[in-house]
Parts: structure tokens; C-alpha cells; sequence
């Protein structure tokens, strides 16, 4: 496993208590898991994901990732609705663990209100986070 320092954590996402992150991709907010979740999992063998048009509040369940060590629910870090999803991870799950923030993305979301990625936290707040688990 990575040590804190060693973990991708962009700037440009926000993040939330259960390791998902999310960024803006114009109208919309794509969402996967945070580095530090996905090297917490170890090596993905199945996504499970949402069909597009399904509507999820803030914290809802929305997909299942299924690792060598264990199955984790995943939950959506804001409230709206799938307009996409990462159908590459059918395919290849192990994306996941070698790009989570690019290539290994899971759904993207059209937002009911932009509050809900303001609360999310910073990079910065994230790492803190992090820095009180281990």
C-alpha cells in the first residue's frame, strides 16, 4: 500500500468521506474512487455500475466494486442524474486501479444543484482526512 505522500490527489477534484471524487467535465460531473480507495481495495476484478437516465440522491448507492479482498458499495458524492458511464470497465475493471481519476472513471452525473460538489471536500481537506485514518 501507498503511503499518504505517495497518492495521486489532484487539485482539480473534490472529494468525499467515502473515498469517491468528482470533477467538472462541462455540463456535467464525472465521479470514481480516489487513489487512496482503490489502493485500499487492491487489484479490481468487477465494476458495477448505474444505467443512464437512473436519478440518485447525494450519498445514494449507485454501483459496487468488486476487488481481490473484498466487494465496497459505491456512493455517489452529489444528487442527479447518469447521463454516462465508463463502459470500458466492463471490460477492463483494472482500470480503476491503474487511473482512477482518467481512464478508470465510473458515471457521469448531470447535477440537481452545484451546492452539493461545493460541500465537498479539497484536495487539501482530503489529504487531512486521510492523515486522521492512517
Amino acid at each position: 500500500m501507498k503511503d499518504i505522500d505517495e497518492l495521486n490527489i489532484p487539485e482539480n477534484k473534490r472529494y468525499s468521506d467515502d473515498h469517491e471524487w468528482a470533477g467538472y467535465t462541462g455540463d456535467t460531473i464525472r465521479v470514481g474512487i480516489s487513489d487512496y480507495a482503490q489502493d485500499q481495495l487492491g487489484d479490481i476484478v468487477f465494476v458495477e455500475l448505474p444505467q443512464v437516465g437512473e436519478r440518485f440522491e447525494k450519498a445514494q448507492q449507485f454501483g459496487v466494486v468488486e476487488s481481490v479482498k473484498s466487494v465496497s458499495d459505491m456512493l455517489i458524492p452529489l444528487s442527479g442524474e447518469i447521463t454516462r458511464i465508463n463502459t470500458e470497465l466492463e471490460i477492463n475493471p483494472a482500470l480503476v486501479n491503474e487511473s482512477p481519476y482518467e481512464n478508470g472513471w465510473m458515471i457521469e452525473v448531470k447535477p440537481d444543484s452545484n451546492d452539493d460538489m461545493e460541500n465537498l471536500m479539497d484536495a487539501d481537506t482530503y489529504i487531512k482526512m486521510l492523515k486522521g485514518i492512517t
